[in-house]
């Protein structure tokens, strides 16, 4: 019997491999096979429902929860269209407290149908030595992709 997958679901055999940013101070794995491409301050990685983004940018001071909720929330919510949600949390990732944002907001327009998905969003940013590391991972809501998002975020390592 063939298992059924929602859509933007990370196959369970997805092969992963490291990618050091340009700057040459994080690693992360991403998925093999992706679709890569640089951005403003990093690289995003894509298939055709699942985004990574990773952003290293110079920082003055450690971020915390309150720092997120005041200053990155209000930018993202400016930015995306259909914005919900905004809980922040800290966690423990990659052997540190990261500060994670999770969120809901339209996904990128279909290039055929040109309709939109709601995806969901889980924002991570780690600190190290007046570098944060922003790394952002999206799909489609209801996919799982638990165990992926897991995995990657917990692969961070500052070089």
């Amino acid at each position: 019997m063939k298992e059924y997958s929602p859509a933007g679901d990370i196959p369970d055999d997805q092969v992963f491999v490291d990618y050091t940013d340009t700057s040459g101070r994080v690693t992360i794995k991403v998925p093999e096979g992706w679709a890569q491409s640089d951005t403003a301050n990093g690289v995003s990685f894509t298939d055709k429902l699942n985004t990574i983004q990773l952003e290293v940018l110079d920082a003055s001071q450690q971020p915390t929860e309150a720092t997120v909720k005041s200053d990155d929330l209000p930018q993202l919510l400016s930015s995306m269209s259909n914005y919900s949600g905004g809980e922040v949390s800290s966690v423990d990732r990659a052997g540190t407290t990261a500060i994670l944002a999770t969120y809901e907001a339209d996904g990128p327009k279909d290039d055929v149908t040109g309709k939109t998905v709601t995806d969901a969003f889980e924002r991570y940013v780690y600190f190290q030595d007046g570098v944060e590391a922003i790394l952002t991972l999206s799909g489609p809501t209801g996919a799982d992709n638990v165990d992926p998002w897991r995995l990657v975020s917990d692969s961070l390592r500052w070089k």
